[in-house]
């Protein structure tokens, strides 16, 4: 059997009505293409897209569909078709349409030309206005949580060479994040412009809340620079509080004016037990993790898999 040279892997969450055209666009964008393989991993969907995943494994000979048990999350569905991706080169893009299948060779030259990582950058990003300021602040805080090239955009979109993968998955956390995984293995990154396409039917499944719920993760899984955060706070909390302090004694002993009331106290009440509350947040982010972590929660589970029937599936769980 010819080896395979390219492994799509696709997370798919309520996208029922794209899956089709997606299949469709992928076949004729790959068509040239010596051998491929399209991962298609439904993270437990609520509508038919499941349905739709094995038709499309009847349609295209070259697909597979692999069904989790729970809803796991965007990066866990992509470790769990990483664990089985068996290309030279591994594509990672959504089931929207908004990234075209058209692009995929594009990108795949780029990466190919010696480097392990190539991401797709948007000139133009077609979608809501809060989504384009929160991947703004994504990025900016990637740098210094991540230590991220600055040049470089962390697309959803991109193709990674299959020895980055195989580094991936020996990571056995709770909680994945796909692009921090990346950047602590290799800075050998790439990145080409190309178009980002308007969503081809249906909408969004990120709201503004999952969106922050799911950085939060993020930020306390792959750095400890909130709990240097934390420090920050509370000696600046603890230098206000002095300040406060000295200002009152000094004015109380010289101007000979005394302190009327509860402000002052209620102010300096609100701002030490806020700073603390945040601290005791963070730190119960960490605390949280290392406990899950020990218990070994599953990053997600396959409770079926479906079409091409060569491809490596003797990992059901992780």
């Amino acid at each position: 059997m010819e080896p395979i040279k390219l492994s799509i892997v696709i997370p798919v969450y309520n996208s029922e009505d794209c899956l089709m055209e997606l299949n469709t666009q992928v076949e004729k964008a790959l068509s040239n293409f010596p051998s491929y393989e399209l991962i298609l991993v439904n993270d437990r969907s609520s509508d038919n897209s499941w349905q739709k995943i094995t038709e499309v494994c009847e349609k295209n000979k070259k697909a597979l569909g692999v069904s989790l048990r729970k809803n796991s999350g965007q990066d866990n569905a992509i470790m769990a078709g990483l664990k089985i991706a068996k290309g030279d080169h591994i594509v990672i893009m959504d089931d929207d349409l908004q990234h075209s299948p058209q692009d995929i060779l594009t990108i795949y030259n780029e990466c190919i030309k010696g480097y392990d990582i190539c991401y797709a950058f948007f000139p133009r990003k077609k979608q809501k206005l809060w989504k384009n300021i929160g991947s703004w602040i994504n990025g900016k805080l990637s740098e210094k949580l991540l230590s991220k090239p600055k040049e470089i955009y962390l697309s959803p979109f991109k193709v990674l060479r299959k020895e980055i993968a195989l580094e991936m998955i020996k990571y056995a956390g709770p909680y994945p994040y796909v692009d921090a995984l990346l950047l602590t293995i290799t800075h050998n990154v790439s990145q080409i412009s190309i178009e980002h396409h308007t969503r081809y039917k249906g909408h969004g499944n990120f709201s503004l809340f999952r969106s922050m719920n799911v950085f939060l993760k993020h930020a306390t899984g792959y750095s400890i620079y909130p709990l240097r955060l934390a420090v920050y706070l509370g000696f600046l909390s603890a230098l206000i509080a002095f300040i406060f302090g000295a200002y009152f004694l000094i004015d109380y002993f010289i101007g000979g004016n005394k302190i009327e009331g509860w402000i002052s106290t209620i102010l300096l009440i609100l701002l030490l037990g806020g700073s603390i509350l945040i601290c005791l947040g963070i730190i119960g982010e960490y605390i949280g993790r290392i406990f899950l972590t020990i218990n070994k929660k599953p990053q997600y589970t396959i409770e079926k898999i479906t079409g091409n029937p060569t491809t490596n599936t003797d990992v059901i769980t992780k």
